[in-house]
């Protein structure tokens, strides 16, 4: 071992162990294992390599596929559109139903987002411009002028909540403005983005701090109310679309916007969690908090994204239990439906921004970690490979998924009479339920959810500890700005681990630990070993070896780039 490394060493270990940020818990995590049961970290990136490869395959075989057709309808923009289908064999779907126009933006968005996120460049898929193709669902016939779940009124009433149902209509501008920043050159993006976030800042100003509705139809620039409970939630996709227009665009009114929808949120009296956004509102809290000085509070959202506690979508959040040695604690959806119900897509999009949470606000490192390492080992229980026949409704079938789709959903007791034998954890979907006496029972396999394993794919990578996973910090982290590149290491055990941190190749780094405020190790090129206490975290940032350090109020920068937002002097 050389001198230097050996140094690097000891400074690690003299360091490591002292944290000085208070860790801040999420006590709904807290109730999770620290290791859970069939302890297993399935590949996700490479499982997401491997759905783009099968899924995006026009000329596919077998029952059921291909899962992508060519939709030639040319809604909202002169060009033909992908259509994916939503689950395996939806019978409104495909080329033959509905003049091939029923397809979804969660679906088509979330697997052009997943691929991107693990490198795949989808302007360029075996001769397809997929980012082009998702300007269809830029409504501008319907004059809303946003992104929207469908392309037109016409097959909307087939499936979810287009242009009634608030999250539906807000949920696909968050993924485009994700998409949007990894292609910022891509035609026609930059003026859809600009028209979006004008919409979305012109209906926060009418909504004036009251999000109490349904949904709100920017046709009309009205808010609405219908036999849907209000939403008041969505003032935190407003408020994620608008700050990533002023991280984008820089005009201030974007800002302006951004805070006073998250005032709306934080100003509610009870959870107002319904769908994926609240999350969003949460990471949101915390970066504002950071980056522009306020003071939000973020325990307030973090609980409502977590605890299940929503009266309007009853018991809606994180799951924690043990059902017949089974842990799926970490798996997000209802708390209470027949003792709960997780789903796959909910899992995924919940990790965007509660991950990168962690480099605003290292107190909740650990909180993070924990879920995570819960959330990632419960998760291949929603594919068949990974789940024991006995604990899946369709065993004999599920092969049609060739390995890439999941179940939509894991649940304590099934809501389909037919399989009230299967003992929990149950594998299965509400396909059939969509389609009564028409939907196969293949259609229980979640294309929409299987397309957001991406965001899993470019986050969670196995240390060589088994239990802490390294937690990508920017993959996820939309419209950031420069920053150094950040892991969350959380360890589970009950002792110190010591676990060995490879950083890029060429360029020598200093490893500097948020959660400690420390410098741990220097002049690192290739790795180095870092000991991480029991039950305790790190936020390790690759900085450049002998950059300039400077502070700015409570901020920690090397070269004029912020480290630690948080940082002791």
């Amino acid at each position: 071992m050389n001198s230097l490394l050996k140094a690097s060493l000891l400074f690690v270990c003299a360091y490591s162990l002292q944290a000085q940020v208070k860790q801040t818990s999420i006590p709904r995590v807290d109730q999770m294992p620290d290791m859970p049961s069939h302890f297993e970290i399935i590949d996700y990136n490479k499982l997401s390599h491997d759905f783009n490869t099968v899924v995006f395959d026009f000329n596919a075989k077998g029952k059921h596929w291909p899962i992508v057709w060519m939709d030639k309808s040319q809604k909202n923009f002169p060009q033909d559109v992908v259509g994916m289908y939503t689950a395996m064999g939806d019978v409104r779907q495909g080329p033959n139903n509905n003049k091939g126009m029923f397809h979804e933006a969660l679906a088509s968005m979330g697997a052009t987002y997943g691929a991107t996120l693990v490198g795949i460049d989808k302007t360029k898929d075996r001769g397809h411009n997929y980012v082009a193709m998702l300007k269809n669902y830029f409504n501008s016939e319907t004059g809303w002028d946003i992104m929207m779940n469908n392309t037109c009124p016409e097959v909307a009433l087939l499936g979810g909540g287009y242009g009634r149902d608030w999250w539906y209509d807000v949920y696909p501008n968050v993924m485009f403005f994700a998409i949007y920043e990894k292609y910022p050159n891509e035609p026609g993006l930059e003026q859809m983005a600009r028209k979006i976030a004008d919409k979305f800042y012109e209906a926060d100003k009418i909504l004036n701090g009251n999000y109490d509705y349904s949904f709100f139809d920017y046709g009309k620039m009205q808010p609405m109310k219908n036999n849907i409970c209000a939403q008041p939630d969505a003032a935190a996709g407003h408020a994620w679309v608008l700050y990533s227009a002023y991280k984008k665009f820089g005009d201030k009114k974007y800002l302006d916007g951004a805070i006073s929808a998250l005032n709306a949120l934080q100003a509610q009296p009870v959870n107002p969690t319904y769908e994926l956004l609240m999350p969003f509102g949460a990471y949101l809290a915390a970066r504002i908090n950071a980056e522009q000085g306020k003071t939000y509070d973020i325990d307030k959202m973090l609980a409502w994204s977590f605890d299940g506690t929503a009266i309007c979508r009853e018991g809606w959040g994180v799951l924690v239990g043990n059902w017949n040695g089974y842990d799926i604690s970490g798996t997000v959806g209802s708390t209470v439906d027949r003792g709960g119900y997780g789903f796959l897509m909910n899992t995924y999009d919940m990790a965007w921004p509660i991950v990168p949470m962690a480099r605003y606000d290292q107190r909740y490192a650990n909180a993070i970690g924990k879920w995570m390492l819960n959330a990632a080992n419960a998760s291949k229980f929603f594919y068949p490979q990974y789940m024991p026949d006995e604990h899946e409704t369709i065993p004999e079938l599920a092969d049609a998924g060739k390995n890439v789709i999941a179940y939509e959903g894991i649940i304590k007791r099934s809501n389909m009479d037919q399989y009230q034998h299967v003992k929990a954890p149950v594998a299965q979907g509400d396909g059939p339920l969509w389609v009564p006496g028409q939907n196969p029972p293949e259609s229980q396999l979640s294309v929409y959810g299987s397309g957001h394993v991406g965001i899993f794919g470019s986050i969670i990578k196995k240390t060589d500890v088994e239990g802490i996973l390294q937690l990508d910090l920017l993959a996820t982290d939309s419209f950031h700005d420069k920053a150094y590149p950040s892991y969350l290491y959380y360890n589970p055990h009950g002792d110190t681990k010591t676990i060995t941190i490879k950083t890029r190749k060429g360029k020598k780094v200093d490893l500097y630990d948020t959660v400690s405020g420390k410098f741990i190790a220097k002049n690192v090129r290739s790795s180095a070993k870092v000991s991480i206490p029991a039950k305790g975290s790190a936020v390790i940032v690759m900085v450049p070896t002998k950059g300039k350090v400077t502070h700015s109020g409570s901020k920690m920068l090397v070269n004029n780039v912020v480290v630690d937002y948080n940082a002791q002097k």
